[in-house]
C-alpha cells in the first residue's frame, strides 16, 4: 500500500504524518544489516505524487541494507526541546528501489538531489502515532493496511 492509500483511507493521520515530517528537513532511518542487527541514520524524504520517497547517495549503506532487505522504520525528527508537537510519528515498511529512469528524472527535477542517486518508493505496513492527551494519557494510532486505525489510551 503506497502514500496515496493511506492518505485515502486514514486523511486526518495522514495530515498529521505529513506535517510532522515537515516540520523538519532530516529524520531517523532504521535499515537492517548485512548480520540482521539494526543501523540507524539520518535521511531526508519526501511525499510526492501520492508516493513516500526515500532518496539517498549511491552506495550508502542504507541503501544497500535495503537492497538486500527492504524493511525500514522510519521515524520523524522530534523537534528541540521535549514539546514534540504533534506527536511521535514512526512509518514502517518495505524500500523498492525505482530503477525506471524517467521516474528518476521527474523526481529529480523536482527535488535536486545530487546525482547519482539511490530513490526507493515505499510501500507501508504500519504507521504509529504517539501523543500525549490532556496532560493525563499516552495515546497510541496504530494503522496497518486492511485494518480499521485503532487508538489506544494509556495512563
Amino acid at each position: 500500500m503506497n502514500w496515496a492509500a493511506f492518505t485515502s483511507a486514514e486523511p486526518d493521520l495522514a495530515k498529521t504524518v505529513e506535517e510532522r515530517f515537515g516540520a523538519f528537513t532530516h529524520h531517523v532511518l532504521a535499515t537492517l544489516r548485512k548480520d540482521g542487527s539494526p543501523r540507524t541514520t539520518g535521511l531526508e524524504v519526501r511525499f510526492l505524487h501520492g508516493e513516500l520517497w526515500l532518496g539517498m547517495m549511491p552506495d550508502s549503506l542504507k541503501a544497500r541494507d535495503l537492497h538486500r532487505d527492504p524493511r525500514f522504520c522510519l521515524q520523524a525528527n522530534p523537534g528541540e526541546g521535549q514539546s514534540m508537537g504533534g506527536g511521535d510519528v514512526r512509518i514502517s515498511g518495505h524500500a523498492r528501489e525505482v530503477t525506471d529512469p524517467g521516474t528518476k528524472a521527474a523526481y529529480g527535477e523536482e527535488v535536486k538531489p545530487p546525482e547519482p542517486f539511490h530513490l526507493f518508493r515505499t510501500e507501508l505496513t504500519e504507521v504509529v502515532r504517539t501523543s500525549v492527551e490532556d496532560e493525563k494519557y499516552l495515546v497510541l494510532q496504530v494503522w496497518k493496511p486492511g485494518q480499521p486505525l485503532r487508538t489506544i489510551k494509556r495512563t
